[in-house]
């Protein structure tokens, strides 16, 4: 799945030299030039990612990342501030603000995507290409390969994209809402039963190698991914 990055910036040339970067790393890039267009962007659809100018044309971008955090549709966005205020006072009031990050003025592309993936690390895992591992079980998002030990896993896309998830989650339970939101997307309409469905398909997957219990049914909450100490051998 594609990482969507919102970048809310009112000066043409910075618009550009941020998108041509993100796009070379792969990531899909939206543009608005105030809060209002974010704000209709958003409603739509989430981004993974908000890229906020402190200075926009009708609020400050303090101003609209407060109202992101203040919603819960919203509130776990992971958000960087861009601005050209360097004052402690003003990174100080851009951090409380919600912003995660906070980038000043002239920045370098470089760094702005170190940040943007050191971001994702921290707040959303399952949005990066690293190697994930639990144990013997081993996921590649870059390659979409998926094992334990040397046997290969077969997932379809949303399996793989479901057992990522789950293992950079490991050890927490999510509703099936939760992980409609987090998987398939919250503009994506489908039945909460969705997931039962392809819960029951990644365990299929899972059953060769005897490690189907990880993802465990919690009554009346969701799903977790708990990898067992010791693996139960296949037959």
């Amino acid at each position: 799945m594609t990482t969507t990055v919102l970048v809310v910036e009112d000066e043409s040339a910075i618009l550009e030299l941020i998108s041509i970067n993100l796009e070379f790393d792969g990531y899909r890039v939206w543009h608005a030039c105030d809060a209002r267009q974010a704000l209709a962007l958003i409603r739509d659809e989430l981004p993974d990612v908000i890229l906020l100018d402190w200075m926009l044309p009708d609020i400050p971008g303090v101003t609209l990342a407060r109202q992101l955090r203040g919603e819960a549709r919203t509130h776990d966005i992971p958000l960087i501030m861009l601005t050209a205020k360097t004052d402690e006072r003003d990174k100080i009031e851009g951090l409380e603000a919600g912003a995660d990050d906070y980038v000043t003025k002239p920045f370098s592309p470089k760094e702005l995507r170190a940040r943007i993936k050191a971001l994702l690390r921290r707040r959303a895992p399952q949005l990066t290409d690293d190697t994930v591992h639990a144990g013997a079980l081993r996921l590649d998002p870059a390659t979409r390969r998926a094992s334990v030990g040397d046997q290969p896993l077969t997932l379809g896309p949303t399996e793989f994209r479901l057992l990522h998830f789950f293992m950079t989650h490991a050890g927490r339970v999510f509703s099936r809402a939760q992980l409609l939101d987090q998987v398939w997307g919250d503009h994506v309409f489908v039945e909460e039963r969705t997931v039962d469905v392809h819960i029951r398909r990644l365990r299929r997957a899972l059953e060769p190698t005897g490690r189907e219990d990880t993802v465990e049914t919690v009554r009346g909450a969701g799903y977790r991914f708990s990898l067992p100490t010791v693996p139960r051998r296949p037959p």
